[in-house]
């Protein structure tokens, strides 16, 4: 969803006038540089862990500072867990810039696009029950709902969804961060204003990030088990794998629950932070509502990609992926891989909202990490340092 083509994972800026980067979308790089005096990093927390991993754990930490000190962010957070389940959590920078308040120690946050794995986990799951089919189109499931100029939900199947191969346009592109912040939406008007805009490629020709793919995957779920998605995701995944601080925000919900460091917006890329801690986040809906925790996305992944959400079938379409841009990045069905620069690659998605930004996922050897920091990074420097911090997090 962005002009840009760093491996993000968020709504684009919005060309020739106003723009908007509240939401999740593939990758973009604005022009700014974020100047926030320099904070002080608080230590990282002493969870157990091994001797062996101290060097690395300490490297997370330095990534972390560096974030902070050199990058303008607010605040940063990371959650990593080895292979055998020991988990060491670390924290830099503020948690309140108005009050100094510290961060709280693996601190809820909005994390955005991540929110498409756990649709698209829902769906494979129906899929798996014979209820749904990744070949069916859409039009089998929602019937002459998806219709506009070059768009034909008769020709757009389930798998094109998942994948980003619809040709949908994205709505994400005509939404603006303040415009949207108090407002409360229903799927069906982002659907339809996306259908406003003409498809962007044929069905099946080409990768492009689009949020309007997963309000339709969350409209499938919603008709065929006639429950909400929130219902079926708290059933189907929150509740049974025990991540006890993950949810669906409620309609009109615009606080996060638990503990949570304040989130920070820049638009324009140049302007000024704002608080954007509260806001509605009903445009993300089925693409980007969820709230979580660092550690709870590690225990997602890793339990995902060790089968315990889908049978092995469901899990290799997943795991089925197709190049997007030009980074290494890959994208499954809601799921990316991306490659280490220790060799190898790790699978998760990653998420921007305004306020918050996520990156992270689980390596093939079993090892986990997500690092969230709480402003969406406005230049490639500041890009690249939260990814290196993910890299740090999965080579040491």
């Amino acid at each position: 969803m962005s002009a840009r083509t760093r491996q993000s994972l968020r709504f684009p800026a919005r060309q020739g006038g106003r723009r908007r980067r509240a939401w999740p979308t593939a990758a973009a790089v604005a022009i700014g540089v974020m100047t926030l005096g320099v904070l002080a990093p608080p230590a990282a927390s002493d969870s157990a862990a091994p001797p062996a991993a101290v060097a690395g754990q300490d490297a997370v930490q330095r990534a972390l500072n560096t974030l902070v000190r050199d990058d303008g962010m607010p605040a940063a957070l990371a959650s990593v867990q080895d292979r055998n389940g020991r988990a060491r959590t670390y924290t830099a920078g503020v948690g309140d810039l108005t009050t100094g308040a510290k961060v709280p120690r693996d601190g809820q946050v909005r994390i955005g696009s991540n929110t498409k794995t756990f649709t698209a986990v829902v769906v494979l799951q129906l899929v798996a029950e014979r209820r749904v089919s990744l070949d069916a189109f859409v039009d089998t499931y929602l019937p002459g709902l998806v219709r506009g100029k070059g768009i034909d939900g008769g020709r757009i199947t389930v798998r094109q969804l998942l994948q980003h191969t619809s040709g949908l346009p994205d709505y994400g592109m005509h939404l603006d961060d303040d415009e949207i912040r108090n407002r409360y939406f229903e799927p069906r008007e982002l659907l339809d204003l996306a259908l406003e805009h003409p498809a962007t490629a044929a069905p099946g020709k080409k990768w492009g990030y689009s949020n309007t793919n997963y309000v339709l995957a969350g409209l499938i779920v919603q008709k065929v088990t006639g429950r909400p998605l929130a219902e079926e995701m708290d059933r189907r995944i929150i509740k049974r794998i025990g991540l006890r601080h993950t949810y669906f925000p409620a309609p009109g919900e615009m606080t996060i629950r638990g503990p949570h460091p304040r989130g920070y917006h820049r638009s324009p890329a140049d302007g000024p932070l704002r608080d954007f801690t509260e806001m509605d986040p009903s445009a993300g809906w089925a693409a980007g509502q969820l709230i979580s925790t660092n550690s709870d996305l590690n225990r997602f992944f890793t339990a995902l990609l060790a089968g315990r959400l889908l049978p092995p079938a469901q899990l290799a379409e997943m795991r089925t992926t197709v190049p997007a841009g030009t980074s290494g990045l890959r994208y499954g069905l809601g799921l990316t891989s991306r490659p280490l620069a220790c060799g190898g690659v790790y699978w998760g998605h990653g998420g921007d909202i305004a306020g918050y930004e996520t990156r992270g996922g689980v390596t093939e050897g079993g090892r986990a990490a997500n690092v969230a920091v709480t402003s969406i990074p406005t230049d490639e420097a500041a890009a690249r340092h939260v990814n290196d911090a993910v890299d740090r997090a999965l080579c040491g």
